[in-house]
């Protein structure tokens, strides 16, 4: 396997616009860290506002010729570039290891998952179609056809970087559509590898860009407000997300917004405790809790609580904390000092309102940003805890007594993006996916994630849909054309 330094000196650190690797405009870098050492692993180039009107006139320019590439090439690079990603894989693992600390099992994971992205819609490229038929009146022939929305602009979160970077790349270079990337600044180096690749498989110069900043709004601002961009696509928190709305406004730009989460994981009395142990741990633990579908709220039946309680606390306790590329880790570094005082502040104020932590509750002294796995049981309301995403491996526990209850309190929330039922009632569950307000559901599974279904979600937890059949159409702007019947 390569080494960390090996690697590293193969990851490119300039800007890639218009088919170049450059510098930024004003020769500034960006520090990127180990959020397990905290030390310095790479320094990258820090764009500026003219980088990213750079960036997007070379979108622009490119934009004509790949909307006239035929789809079935479009197709066949999106699958070339799947193929050396799946060659290189350890080598993407080991990358995002490094940057954002995911033990690298998962981040094997991770590499699997966002590959399907380009397999996937590299199979639906030659997919898309229109339609042709007599209108109902029969004075005339309707044509529907589809063509890409035009030059896009993606923000990426740090969490998923590879994974966020293809959801979104791969729909719109299928469609036709030529993008600007901004990865987050915590985590740049898969996708700028990630553009390294696909300027290897041949995917022609200005179709793909990305630029890294350190000032995001000042560089993201004036792309948005741009009348030639077309979408805008963003992963990250609400809040965030409706300042970009109101700059996506101006322009009334396609918009696709994958916002926070707040998902509920209901475990009724009639539950296989099994099957819920294991797949809260999943739903909780996978990425280090760091992951706008991880279960935020567990909510469990008063009669199986204490025995649930006691499985997942004596499954947590036994997890091991460390850097991600050590054997055996399961619980890497948060990703930053923030992440790991809002665990604690958190938990605190759950402590402070009733609740009792039955293992962790405490961050890791020495080098790294680490915090322990940890269960807080009988989590009251009013408990912060139950309305923040907590974006970290904590697991929080309160307890209901009826159905209804347990809807009126998994509802109870702005943001409605996931959700996970445990129940052995075939009619229950059919009545939980009716009642409750999610975009996602998960019966009796702790991993709803797939390539081939629609992700997102519903309320504060955004709009439009990535994956599945309906993430190509998030790039497809509808044509209807009427001509007469003779």
């Amino acid at each position: 396997m390569i080494s960390e330094n090996e690697l590293l000196a193969k990851v490119p650190t300039q800007l890639y616009i218009g088919g170049q690797w450059v510098d930024g405009a004003g020769s500034r870098t960006i520090d990127v860290n180990d959020p397990a050492t905290g030390e310095t692993i790479a320094k990258i180039a820090d764009a500026t506002p003219e980088d990213g009107i750079r960036a997007l006139d070379a979108a622009v320019a490119a934009a004509s010729e790949w909307a006239a590439t035929p789809a079935r090439t479009r197709g066949e690079l999106l699958r070339a570039a799947w193929e050396l990603l799946m060659e290189r894989a350890d080598e993407f693992a080991l990358l995002m290891t490094l940057e954002m600390g995911k033990p690298l099992a998962e981040a094997r994971g991770e590499v699997t998952y966002g590959g399907e992205f380009l397999r996937w819609f590299s199979e639906e490229a030659p997919r898309i179609t229109g339609r042709y038929g007599p209108n109902p009146e029969g004075t005339g022939r309707m044509i529907v056809t589809q063509r890409p929305v035009g030059p896009c602009f993606f923000i990426t979160p740090w969490n998923f970087p590879l994974a966020m970077a293809t959801r979104k790349i791969a729909p719109a270079l299928a469609a036709g559509c030529t993008v600007v990337v901004k990865p987050a600044t915590l985590t740049p180096l898969t996708t700028l590898y990630f553009a390294k690749l696909l300027e290897e498989v041949g995917v022609p110069a200005g179709v793909v860009n990305v630029i890294t900043t350190s000032t995001s709004n000042d560089v993201s601002e004036p792309i948005i407000r741009d009348p030639r961009l077309r979408k805008l696509s963003f992963t990250g928190s609400t809040p965030v997300g409706r300042k970009l709305l109101e700059q996506a406004a101006q322009g009334v730009l396609r918009t696709s917004m994958e916002l926070g989460g707040n998902a509920p994981f209901i475990v009724f009395e009639d539950a296989d405790l099994d099957k819920a142990v294991d797949a809260a741990m999943l739903a909780k633990f996978r990425n280090i809790g760091e992951a706008c579908t991880a279960a935020n709220r567990f909510l469990v039946h008063a009669d199986v609580a204490d025995e649930f309680t006691r499985r997942v606390t004596e499954r947590v306790a036994a997890m091991k904390v460390g850097r991600g590329t050590e054997d055996g880790v399961s619980i890497g570094p948060l990703i930053d000092g923030k992440a790991v005082a809002k665990a604690s502040e958190l938990v605190a104020d759950a402590v402070a309102k009733g609740a009792q932590v039955t293992t962790g509750g405490q961050a890791v002294d020495g080098p790294g940003t680490f915090y322990e796995p940890t269960v807080v049981a009988g989590v009251t309301p009013g408990s912060e805890i139950l309305r923040e995403e907590i974006f970290g491996p904590v697991l929080a526990i309160s307890t209901f007594t009826d159905e209804a209850d347990a809807v009126r309190r998994a509802n109870d929330t702005e943001y409605g993006l996931v959700s996970y039922v445990f129940t052995r009632d075939l009619a229950r569950g059919q009545r939980m996916i009716d009642q409750l307000e999610t975009g996602m559901m998960g019966l009796n599974v702790g991993v709803v994630s797939n390539a081939a279904a629609p992700f997102g979600g519903v309320k504060q937890s955004g709009l439009g849909r990535e994956g599945g059949f309906e993430g190509i159409h998030e790039y497809l702007d509808t044509k209807y054309t009427l001509t007469p019947m003779s």
